[in-house]
Parts: C-alpha cells; sequence; structure tokens
C-alpha cells in the first residue's frame, strides 16, 4: 500500500507541488476525515492556509512559504519548502517527513513493548501458581508476537539424573487442541529438544523446510489430524541467569493481526508471514523474564515441599512419645480444614461474609498440624500415662500386699509356736485351725483389696461409696510378725485412686495443659513468613473456651481467633471417636456430635460451626488431605 499525502485544495502552490508526486505516494485532497484515520500522513498546505484541522501525531505538515518572506512559522509544521520548488526538493522534505514518522512510530512501539514486557514481568513475578505462571507466559508470547498458536515444554530431571522434556502447554486459536500432557527425549531430533540442548533460538520461516543438514524436523502428526498447517515457527529457549534451559517457547504461525482466526490452509499462505528480528529479541526478553519465573516457582514448590516435610517429620516425632494418639494431629489437621472450606462458601449466618485465602488455609492447616507440638515439653510419663497409677507404682503396691501377706504368715507361725510353747499339744489341732481359718480369711480380704484397687486403677468413672472404700484402705493397717503396722496403700496412693474421672491428678492434669504454652514458646522461635505469622497464635487457643473455662489463658469468645475455634470442634470429636485412646473407649460419631451438641448448649463451643460440621458432614473427612487447591478467594478473612 502507497504512502498517503494530502494536499490544501484551496491552495494551488500546494496543488502543484502535490501532483508532482503522483507517481510515488498515494495523492488526495485534504479532508477532517482523512486526517483522522491514523493513518500515517503527510500535508502540503500553504503557509497562510486557513481549513487545517486538528493534527494528531500520525501527521506531518510540509508548509510551502514565500522564499522571500521572514515568518514568523508555526512550530506544527515540520519543514519549509519554497512555493514553486520543484520535484527533488518537494520529494525530499516528504521522504523525510515520512521517516519521522516511522521514527515515531518505531520510538512509540519500542516503549509500549517495554511497559507490555515490565507489565508481564510483574505478573509473572506475582503468579505463585504453576498452571497459572504457564499459561501467562504462552499467552503474553503469543500476544507480543501475533502468533495464532504455540507450545511450552519444561525440561525436568528424573531421579537418576537424565533429562526430558516435558510437553506442558498448547494454546491454539484457530483450532482445537485435546491437550494431553507427555514427555520426550531431550535430543536433536526435534526442534524444541534441538533448542533446549543448543540454548539459540532457532526462526524457521516454513518449518517444513528447514536448513539444509538440520538435525530436527518437524512432527506432522497434529496438522495431519487437524488440517492445521504449521508454516512460520519461532522457538525460544528460556535460560536462567545462570545459563540453565529449564524449558522451551514454541510460536507458530505469526499473523499481522492478533484476533485474525485463520482457516483454510489458503487463509494460512495468504496471511502468515515469517518472524522477524525484533520478535526474536521480545520474545527472548520475555523468555528470559519467564525462565527466573518459573525457576522461581518451582524453587518456591521445593521450598514449601521441604517445609511441608519439616512439619510432618514433626508431628511424626512428637506422636512417636506417645503411639496411642498417632495419627490424631493429621486427623485434626484433615477435619479443621475440612470446615474452614466449609465455612469458605457459606452465604448466610454469622460467617456469610468470612472468605480464606489459600494462604490462610494453609496457615490454618500447619497450625492443625503443630496444635500438639508443645507436647514435646511434657514429661513422658505423663504424657503416656493410661492408668491412674504408674506401673511402677502399681508394682510396689504389690510387692507390699506380697510383704504383707508374708507378715501375716509370719505371725500366725509364731502364734502356733507360742501356743505349743505355753500349753503343749493338747487342743492344738483345733487352735491351729481357727489360726489358719483367720490366716485365710485375711489373705483373701487382702486380695479382695488389691482387686479393688486394681479396679480403682482404671481411668473409669468412679461411684462414691467405691472412693470412700479406697479411703479406707489407706487408713487400715496390718500387724506383721514382728508387732509392726503396715499399710497397703498411702494416703497419696489412696488420694490418686481417688481420682473421680480420667487417669490424671489435678498435677498431672497442669502439665498436660501445659502443652499449649509450650506450644506457642516453641512455635514463636520459628521465623514464620508473613503469611505464616498467625500460626503459634491460633495452634494456642484450641483448648479456649467461649464461655472462658477453657485453658490456658481462660479467652472469652471474641478473643478466640476464628481458626481456633474451628480447630477445637475438630479437635473435640476426633479425641471422642479415637480408638487408639488408652483411657477411654471410642465412641460412636453419634454420640460424639451429641457431646459436642451438649458443649454447644453450655456455650463452650461455637454453635454456627457446629451446625456446619454437622450439616456438610465434616466429621467424615479424616482419611484425606482435603486442603482446596483453587487460588485465591473473594477476599481475606477479617
Amino acid at each position: 500500500m502507497r504512502r498517503r499525502v494530502l494536499y490544501d485544495a484551496s491552495s494551488r502552490a500546494a496543488a502543484a507541488a502535490a501532483h508532482l508526486l503522483a507517481d510515488e505516494y498515494d495523492v488526495g485532497t485534504l479532508s477532517a476525515d482523512l486526517v483522522s484515520d491514523a493513518v500515517p500522513t503527510v500535508l502540503l498546505i500553504e503557509h497562510d492556509s486557513r481549513h487545517v484541522p486538528q493534527m494528531g501525531r500520525h501527521v506531518r505538515m510540509v508548509a510551502l512559504v514565500d522564499p522571500a518572506a521572514h515568518g514568523p512559522w508555526s512550530a506544527a509544521w515540520y519543514a519549509l519548502v519554497p512555493v514553486g520548488a520543484g520535484r527533488p526538493l518537494v520529494a525530499s522534505a516528504v521522504r523525510n517527513a515520512f521517516a519521522d514518522l516511522e521514527a515515531g512510530a518505531e520510538i512509540a512501539r519500542l516503549d509500549r513493548e517495554l511497559s507490555e514486557l515490565n507489565a508481564i514481568g510483574i505478573r509473572l513475578s506475582a503468579e505463585r501458581n504453576p498452571r497459572e505462571l504457564l499459561e501467562t507466559i504462552l499467552t503474553k508470547a503469543r500476544e507480543t508476537t501475533n502468533s495464532d498458536a504455540g507450545s511450552l515444554y519444561l525440561v525436568d530431571e528424573a531421579a537418576d539424573g537424565t533429562r526430558h522434556l516435558r510437553f506442558a502447554l498448547a494454546q491454539n486459536d484457530s483450532v482445537e487442541i485435546p491437550f494431553r500432557a507427555t514427555t520426550l527425549p531431550l535430543t536433536n531430533d526435534s526442534v524444541a529438544g534441538h533448542v533446549a540442548l543448543t540454548g539459540k533460538i532457532l526462526n524457521l520461516e516454513d518449518a517444513y523446510a528447514p536448513p539444509p543438514g538440520a538435525p530436527y524436523h518437524i512432527n506432522p502428526a497434529f496438522d495431519e489430524q487437524t488440517g492445521y498447517r504449521t508454516r512460520s515457527t519461532l522457538v525460544v529457549p528460556m535460560r536462567t541467569p545462570q545459563g540453565e534451559t529449564i524449558g522451551v517457547l514454541q510460536l507458530i504461525n505469526c499473523k499481522p493481526d492478533f484476533a485474525l482466526r485463520l482457516g483454510a490452509r489458503e487463509e494460512t499462505e495468504r496471511w502468515v508471514k515469517p518472524f522477524g528480528v525484533r520478535h526474536e529479541k521480545l520474545v527472548g526478553s520475555l523468555a528470559s523474564q519467564a525462565a527466573v519465573a518459573v525457576a522461581n516457582s518451582r524453587l518456591y514448590d521445593e521450598i514449601r515441599q521441604l517445609f511441608e516435610g519439616f512439619v510432618q517429620a514433626s508431628v511424626t516425632a512428637i506422636e512417636s512419645r506417645d503411639p496411642t494418639t498417632s495419627g490424631h494431629s493429621f486427623r485434626v489437621a484433615n477435619l479443621t480444614v475440612g470446615l474452614a472450606s466449609v465455612v469458605d462458601h457459606v452465604t448466610t449466618g454469622p460467617y456469610a461474609s468470612l472468605r480464606f485465602t489459600t494462604d490462610e488455609m494453609m496457615e490454618l492447616r500447619y497450625a492443625a498440624l503443630l496444635h500438639d507440638f508443645g507436647k514435646v515439653g511434657v514429661r513422658e510419663q505423663v504424657l503416656v500415662k493410661a492408668k491412674k497409677l504408674h506401673p511402677a507404682e502399681l508394682d510396689r503396691i504389690r510387692q507390699r500386699a506380697e510383704l504383707i501377706k508374708r507378715g501375716l504368715q509370719l505371725r500366725q507361725a509364731g502364734e502356733k509356736i507360742d501356743y505349743l510353747l505355753a500349753k503343749g499339744k493338747r487342743r492344738y489341732r483345733e487352735h491351729g485351725r481357727a489360726l489358719d481359718e483367720k490366716l485365710r480369711a485375711s489373705l483373701t480380704d487382702l486380695d479382695a483389696s488389691l482387686a479393688r484397687i486394681v479396679l480403682a486403677n482404671e481411668p473409669a468413672i468412679l461411684p462414691r461409696d467405691f472412693v470412700e472404700e479406697i479411703e479406707r484402705l489407706a487408713r487400715r493397717s496390718f500387724e506383721d510378725h514382728l508387732g509392726g503396722q503396715q499399710t497397703l496403700i498411702t494416703p497419696e496412693e489412696a488420694s490418686t485412686l481417688a481420682i473421680p474421672r480420667g487417669s490424671l491428678t489435678p498435677d498431672e492434669v497442669r502439665q498436660i495443659q501445659s502443652h499449649v504454652v509450650h506450644t506457642y514458646q516453641f512455635l514463636a522461635h520459628i521465623p514464620w513468613t508473613k503469611e505464616f505469622r498467625r500460626i503459634p497464635e491460633i495452634a494456642r487457643s484450641h483448648h479456649e473456651k467461649l464461655d472462658g473455662s477453657g485453658y490456658p489463658y481462660g479467652m472469652k469468645a471474641d478473643e478466640i481467633p476464628v481458626q481456633s475455634k474451628i480447630m477445637a470442634i475438630a479437635d473435640i470429636y476426633d479425641a471422642l471417636t479415637a480408638g487408639d485412646r488408652p483411657y477411654k473407649n471410642a465412641v460412636p460419631p453419634d454420640t460424639a456430635l451429641d457431646i459436642l451438641g451438649e458443649e454447644r448448649r453450655a456455650g463452650r463451643i461455637d454453635a454456627a460451626l457446629l451446625d456446619l460440621f454437622i450439616d456438610a458432614k465434616v466429621y467424615g473427612r479424616t482419611g484425606a488431605d482435603v486442603i482446596p487447591q483453587e487460588g485465591e478467594r473473594r477476599h481475606p478473612i477479617r
């Protein structure tokens, strides 16, 4: 298309100059419509022209002036040409004007492309979702080069050190692509493999006509299956600043307009053009930014996996101190995140406006996994205590019972000897039988007392009369053969056996409850990133109750984070239903929910959260990781 020159029809000098250029340019008369359509234009006017419309950046004005005139001349004019000048002078001024227009357009284009690259770089650096990151890279590369199609490959390394290409993404504006992820050997046979290995840009005017001797070739399977025509191809390595190629961008069929859709092969032949040097530079810059973004994304994912492994190893180490509760932290984490994901989607009730971001959901999961981290600070004999008495304490009582029995037996033998010495064999048989019966009754009573102690040692709820019997037993003494008084249990042991519920003494309960404080102290020493900084606060509050009866701080409802309220329900439910607790039997889910209902009626746990827990059947989600993988929610938690 020839470039356009317009002239002021009211000026005879401008008309004469324009006609000198009719064989080289598209010459026409000046009108507001033509000037406003953004086509690069040179306008010929006379110095006193009065009908010149408002000009834009796409117009340059060349003014025809009287050589003897002294001005002043308008600053809007690009050049001055004497009236009546010949073709060489007029043509030179017009050519220079068009060159200035092209230079201005080039500067504007470079400025626009630089701004686009900066915007792309900012977006790539901010994107943490790997799939969205790849989509952004390929889409922006195609938009920048007006490419009809494109694909993205990543270089992956297997455990044995061998590398291969992973076909990660494909896009095509003209043909539907049934994308299927696959892997390719990293060799020179494929175009992408060759570029990945050499680290050099490959620009093919026709993909089916590679340079002579090229080791690579195009796979025609896709074109044959779809009827598509792959023509111009630009393949660019994604190289990090350290020189490592971590992927390949392949752009296909450069179009004059990105919005154009290619139909039949004839349209491809007509519209598709080769990629230029400018495209190589643009995509090369974008690919470098993309390589850094992908490398950062991989590093972030590796760090996340490393941290995930650290957390899980920590939980496993904690629970190994108390094997009977193994799996509790993982189940609580799944229940907690399951309930949080339900809360995240409610549209009515007190939590209708509450939404968690992906980071906040991960923060909650880590807090739930580490909620018992402080148990490392609790003595193991207290942590794993299954009965009211420690095994060694019960063994001492049994040994004491054996000593009392031996003392009773020796006392009886002494009484028999004393009788024989004092009265001889007269009526000894009858007296001996009486002493034997008395000993048998004492031993039977002692065995019964020991059985009651063993029964009282179980962490069950004891009847009041049973407790009184244990207390009486502590006051009862047995006289041995030396006249000494022996008791089967001490007052301290009796106090422990009289615990009305569970297996822990008040002091041991305080030690167990201190694990929450230890949890906070330990977790507070970890330099959490910004998105996880509330983990210590959330974890330390999971035993708090809305009415202030919880521990360790006796917080009230408004002081407890909502995440901790969610975790409290999950923790109580799992503690009730877990079948691995030696001090209690597991209860069925319905019973556990009834107990939670009693806690709600007592004002200790959040009623709205419990309703969601029950209605959504969150209690059935203990067997799988239920963290949602979607991106950011509507707005962060408040």
